[in-house]
């Protein structure tokens, strides 16, 4: 079980940005989307690269080598080549910061 990993304030978080936390060995992203918090893993499931550095359009981030789109809110591929979904994970705000937790092994 993963303990609760600060992102940062929630003002130095703008919509439409996103920031990228380690949870215990994990990398995952954390978007704001219009106000709200989404937190992905930063894995393309098509071949493992990273999400991270890929362009956003809406609740989408797409894969920056080679297209795949996968839902900022959900994980879930949206595009070929990617088929599988990413893990998505849970978010908070407590105290003016966000926090992430990868809660996949609780």
């Amino acid at each position: 079980m993963s303990d609760w990993v600060t992102v940062g304030r929630v003002e130095d978080i703008a919509p439409g940005d996103h920031r990228v936390v380690d949870a215990d060995g994990t990398r995952i992203l954390v978007f704001n989307i219009d106000g709200s918090f989404y937190a992905i893993e930063d894995v393309c499931t098509h071949d493992g690269g990273v999400l991270s550095g890929g362009g956003v359009e809406g609740d989408q981030v797409i894969c920056p080598r080679h297209g795949a789109r996968f839902c900022i809110r959900t994980g879930e591929a949206l595009t070929a080549p990617a088929y599988e979904p990413t893990a998505a994970f849970p978010v908070k705000e407590e105290g003016g910061q966000v926090f992430v937790r990868d809660d996949r092994w609780d």
